[in-house]
């Protein structure tokens, strides 16, 4: 059973997150790909699950089968699209996962919605702060029931997002 832990900022997940980031190059060496920090480890003094959520943006996303092999090589359970249509999901660490990687093809709307929460959240710390409380109460509140922690910061993070991205295409 998964359990939920939010736990204080640490600054090691940004050094974990580059560690993976050059395994992932090495799977996929033979393709020109782009790979983004995202998700709550990615946002300096957010309260997170210990979890890196790596974003691996490549020019054709049917490309991915190719490299399965070697994802597993290092660890990752390949998940499919995993409620995301054109992603391709990849967790690592079974139910102590440690590292989550989502590849995207370039031009998906996903891409920027995930670069955009991140982006938003270290621009305006009161939404961060926000979130990261909530996270922290739903996680002790609910410390054996994920669906019921997700479902309890779905409404915030809906909220947050729609700032994001319409604040994120303003900086373009």
């Amino acid at each position: 059973m998964r359990e939920v832990i939010v736990c204080s900022y640490n600054p090691d997940w940004i050094l974990r997150f580059k560690h993976e980031a050059e395994k992932l190059q090495e799977v996929f060496i033979s393709e020109d790909i782009i790979i983004y920090h995202i998700g709550s480890t990615a946002i300096p003094g957010l309260k997170a699950k210990p979890i890196i959520d790596i974003m691996v943006v490549i020019d054709n996303i049917v490309r991915v089968d190719q490299y399965v092999d070697g994802m597993r090589n290092l660890g990752y359970e390949p998940k499919g699209e995993n409620g995301i249509p054109g992603r391709c999901y990849f967790q690592k660490g079974g139910d102590r996962r440690s590292h989550h990687v989502h590849v995207f093809e370039v031009g998906s709307p996903d891409i920027d919605r995930h670069l955009a929460f991140r982006d938003y959240l270290n621009t305006y710390p009161n939404d961060k702060h926000r979130y990261g409380d909530l996270k922290y109460d739903l996680a002790k509140a609910y410390p054996h029931d994920v669906a019921s922690y997700i479902k309890g910061k779905e409404s915030l993070v809906e909220e947050i997002e729609a700032k994001a991205i319409h604040w994120y295409h303003a900086q373009l």
